[in-house]
C-alpha cells in the first residue's frame, strides 16, 4: 500500500479517536470497523481509529493493511509488550482526537452507542462516560451463565470505594483527551483500566449509557483466574494510591490506628501473666515495631535512602519518648483511677494518643529524614510504554506523545 494511498483516508483534526486493543482479532475486525464507521459517518464525527496489537499470528496485520485502504485505520503492533491495560494506554498516548475512546475488538460492545456515548461528552461537567450493562435500559446477552454474572457483580462491588458508577469494569468508554492528560501515574495491570482512568484522573462525575452486552463473536474471551488475581492486585494499589493523596500527618495516623489495633490487644493478653507496667511495654514496643514497618512502607515511602536498620534504630531511639509518654500516662492511670484501673485498655488509649505528636515530629525530621530527591514530584505517565518495541502499520507517522 502506497503512503498517497494510506494518507487518502486519514482524519487531520479528528473529534474522536477509538483505541481497540487486539490478539487474535482478526476475525472480528473485519465487521467491527464498518460497522463503527457507519455509525460515525451516520452523525458526522470525524475519527481516527487506533488498533493496538500485540503481535498476534492470525493474520492481524495483513487484515488491517486492507482495512486501510477504506477506514481511517492506524495499526501499532507491538512485539514485545503484552497486556490488554498497557495496550489501551500506549493507544491512549497516540491518539490525536479530542475525545478518546476505548471499545473491544470482539463485538461486544455494539458499535452503533459509540455517537452516544461520544454525544455524552458535549455536558462539560461529564469527566467519563461508560458504556454500561448494569444502568435501566441495558442488558447483557443470554449466553452468560450465573458464574459470569455474579462474577462480574462481585467486582463491581469491590470497586464501590472508588466510584459510585454501576458498571466501573466495563472496557467500553470515554474520557477527553484533557482529562486523560491530567492522568497521575497510570500503572496497567489486568483488564480494568477504565477504573485506573475514573481514579488517577479524578473522574467524579461519571455517566453510564445503557448498552446491550453480546457475548464475543469469534476467538476465545481472555478473562481467566489469573486476571481475576491481577484484578485483586489493582484494587490494592488503588487503595494505595487513593491513601496515598492524603497527608503525611494523615497517614501517619492510619497507621497509628493500626498499631492500637496490635497494641491494646497485647497488651490484654499479656496482662494475666505479667505485672502490669512490663505487659504495657511489651505491648508498646511490639506497636511500635509494627508502626515502624508500615510507616517506613506508607507514610515515608519516599524517604527510605538510609535503609531499614538504621531507619528502624532511629525510629526505636526516637520512640522511646513518645513510648515514654504512653507507658507513665497508661500506669498512672491505671493506679490513680479506680475506673481506669478496672478497664486497663482505657488507660492504654489515653497513653496512645499522648505520644502520638511526638512521634510524628520525632519521625518528620530526624528518623525518615528527607533526601534531595524525595519531595520531587512524581511522574504523572507510565514511561515504560514507551520502551516497548513497536512494528506500526498506518496511513501516516503521527509522533506519539
Amino acid at each position: 500500500m502506497s503512503i498517497t494511498e494510506q494518507r487518502k483516508n486519514t482524519v487531520a483534526d479528528p473529534t474522536l479517536s477509538v483505541i481497540i486493543p487486539t490478539y487474535c482479532e482478526a476475525e472480528n475486525l473485519p465487521l467491527l470497523v464498518p460497522r463503527l464507521c457507519a455509525a460515525l459517518k451516520a452523525q458526522g464525527i470525524q475519527a481516527e481509529i487506533i488498533i493496538v496489537d500485540d503481535n498476534s499470528p492470525d493474520g492481524t496485520r495483513e487484515v488491517c493493511s486492507e482495512l486501510q485502504r477504506q477506514y481511517p485505520v492506524r495499526l501499532y503492533q507491538r512485539l514485545t509488550e503484552r497486556g490488554l491495560s498497557s495496550a489501551v494506554i500506549y493507544g491512549l498516548n497516540r491518539a490525536t482526537g479530542k475525545i478518546l475512546l476505548v471499545m473491544d475488538a470482539d463485538l461486544s460492545h455494539p458499535p452503533e452507542k459509540v455517537p452516544e456515548l461520544v454525544a455524552a461528552m458535549d455536558n462539560p461537567e461529564v469527566d467519563f462516560v461508560i458504556g454500561s450493562r448494569y444502568v435501566p435500559g441495558a442488558s447483557t446477552d443470554e449466553s452468560w451463565g450465573v458464574f459470569r454474572w455474579l462474577n462480574s457483580r462481585v467486582a463491581t462491588l469491590l470497586a464501590r470505594p472508588f466510584t459510585a458508577a454501576r458498571d466501573p469494569m466495563a472496557g467500553f468508554f470515554a474520557i477527553r483527551q484533557t482529562t486523560y492528560a491530567s492522568s497521575d501515574k497510570l500503572n496497567a495491570i489486568g483488564y480494568k483500566i477504565g477504573l485506573e482512568l475514573i481514579v488517577k484522573c479524578g473522574c467524579t462525575n461519571v455517566q453510564e449509557v445503557p448498552i446491550h452486552f453480546s457475548d464475543r463473536l469469534h476467538g476465545k474471551s481472555k478473562l481467566n483466574f489469573r486476571e481475576q488475581l491481577y484484578y485483586v492486585q489493582h484494587l490494592c494499589r488503588l487503595a494505595k494510591y487513593k491513601l496515598s493523596r492524603s497527608s503525611r500527618f494523615s497517614r501517619f495516623l492510619m497507621v497509628g490506628a493500626t498499631g492500637a489495633a496490635i497494641d491494646i490487644p497485647s497488651f490484654c493478653l499479656f496482662l494475666p501473666f505479667l505485672p502490669l507496667p512490663a505487659a504495657r511495654g511489651i505491648a508498646i514496643w511490639m506497636a511500635m515495631t509494627w508502626n515502624f514497618y508500615w510507616n517506613r512502607r506508607f507514610t515515608f515511602s519516599d524517604r527510605q535512602s538510609d535503609g531499614m536498620s538504621h531507619q528502624y534504630l532511629r525510629f526505636c531511639a526516637s520512640s522511646l519518648g513518645g513510648a515514654t509518654i504512653s507507658w507513665l500516662t497508661s500506669v498512672l492511670l491505671c493506679e490513680l483511677s479506680g475506673f481506669i484501673a478496672g478497664y486497663p485498655a482505657i488507660g492504654a488509649a489515653i497513653g496512645i494518643i499522648a505520644g502520638v505528636s511526638f512521634n510524628f515530629a520525632a519521625s518528620c525530621r530526624w528518623v525518615f529524614r528527607p533526601n534531595s530527591q524525595s519531595e520531587a514530584p512524581a511522574a504523572v505517565r507510565l514511561a515504560t510504554l514507551d520502551n516497548t518495541t513497536v512494528r506500526q502499520t498506518g496511513m501516516n507517522d503521527l509522533p506519539s506523545r
